[in-house]
């Protein structure tokens, strides 16, 4: 008979007890409802009437309800904040946090009236804000559920945002995903591309490169909905013919990995949450 050495038992009996506790309380049964918000005061004066409208507006709230559908271990909080000048994002320690600085940024990069093709100045800001959210929502998604990422997660942030965006009805689709993509559109360079080596080694994919992939993405989901994109050129037809094979993969993806952590309960009213919130922030950024 083996004889075990009185620090070997110690030691396996303090594994035991490490993995039945650890077993039992690593893992808390996800649940909805788990959004959180808050509203904090800017640190920049110039950014008092961000700060206002979106408290008034209920723009976070509006989001904690869109978001409830999200079946997490832990409570996620959503944060506007000032950064020091940074307009920047982040997702980290279970907090996702959008500078006022970013939303500034997109107030001021909207055209000063509606543009042709039915997209509205309201939507060239609620596009890319709802984006940024969503994109910073995957990351909390990807980290706190534990999701297999391959690729760059950057590129599939914004795959999940615009795959979200794409669940809200025809309508509300087409105008937050081209908000969506318009907000990166601005940013690219000419027909000629010139830019800082740099630049093409950043964790984020160049901003041509993520309106070209919105597109994609919305085109290879409803070629009807977008036909358009393809025919005034704003996504070139040699990457519109892949597009619907490219939907395809984030749609397996999405319902693989994504939907089992979803209420689909709660996932039914999405659509009638939009709706019932999205025409008040319409009006309230035409009068501005």
């Amino acid at each position: 008979m083996m004889r075990h050495k009185p620090a070997a038992v110690a030691a396996a009996l303090a594994a035991t007890i490490f993995w039945t506790v650890g077993t039992a309380s690593a893992a808390p049964k996800s649940k909805p409802n788990q959004i959180k918000y808050e509203y904090v005061s800017p640190k920049d004066p110039a950014h008092q009437p961000i700060h206002d409208q979106m408290r008034q507006g209920r723009a976070l709230e509006h989001l904690q309800e869109l978001l409830s559908p999200l079946r997490l271990s832990y409570p996620l909080t959503l944060k506007v904040a000032g950064c020091d000048g940074a307009a920047n994002a982040w997702y980290g320690d279970e907090v996702i946090t959008v500078c006022y600085e970013m939303l500034a940024d997109i107030l001021k990069g909207a055209p000063p009236q509606d543009l042709p093709g039915g997209l509205s100045r309201a939507d060239t800001v609620l596009g890319p804000i709802l984006a940024v959210f969503l994109h910073e929502t995957a990351h909390a998604v990807f980290n706190m559920l534990q999701i297999p990422v391959l690729g760059r997660e950057e590129d599939a942030a914004d795959q999940f945002a615009a795959y979200v965006m794409l669940r809200l009805s025809k309508d509300e689709a087409r105008r937050t995903i081209l908000g969506y993509a318009y907000h990166h559109a601005i940013q690219m360079p000419g027909p000629q591309v010139t830019v800082p080596i740099q630049s093409l080694s950043g964790e984020h994919s160049t901003p041509a490169q993520r309106a070209f992939n919105i597109l994609c993405i919305a085109y290879g989901a409803d070629k009807t909905l977008f036909a358009d994109v393809v025919e005034k050129g704003f996504l070139p037809k040699d990457r519109a013919e892949v597009c619907a094979r490219e939907y395809d993969d984030l749609n397996f993806a999405m319902t693989k990995l994504i939907k089992p952590h979803i209420d689909q309960r709660l996932a039914g009213k999405f659509h009638g949450t939009w709706a019932r919130t999205v025409s008040a922030r319409r009006a309230n950024l035409a009068r501005r």
